[in-house]
């Protein structure tokens, strides 16, 4: 059988990232494949940084927790198409999560209204949503 957790403490497991993250993380979204894993160096060129919402995470319901507020950005930082996206501690120096990218509607870890980057252009981070397992 395989380990099953209650809702309650799926929630308080991702409400703990937030948590462990901070308030207002930096969110980077970068060109090409994602690293190995967040303590690898960065990859890619950044193509958009946003410092996201001070409570950037809603509280978790029913196994998972989504974005708060509006993550947007007004002005991309360089040309190109975003592979991965990286979210640091309000420093941007830690990284403490990240994964792939696609278009809204595309089924990656986080999801924007268009993965064509243009320096200077704005956009927005349309869905991310964070799913606890073991349910």
């Amino acid at each position: 059988m395989a380990i099953q957790l209650s809702t309650t403490v799926r929630n308080a497991r991702l409400d703990s990232i937030e948590t462990t993250v901070g308030t207002s993380a930096v969110l980077r979204i970068r060109s090409g494949s994602p690293p190995a894993n967040c303590g690898a160096a960065d990859t890619g060129t950044v193509l958009a940084s946003i410092t996201c919402p001070s409570d950037w995470m809603a509280a978790a319901s029913g196994g998972q927790k989504a974005k708060s507020g509006t993550w947007e950005d007004l002005s991309a930082d360089a040309t190109g198409t975003a592979g991965h996206f990286r979210v640091y501690d309000s420093t941007g120096a830690t990284c403490h999560m990240q994964g792939t990218i696609t278009a809204t509607g595309g089924g990656g870890d986080m999801e924007v209204s268009s993965t064509s980057f243009t320096a200077g252009q704005s956009f927005t981070v349309t869905t991310f949503t964070l799913t606890d397992g073991n349910a």
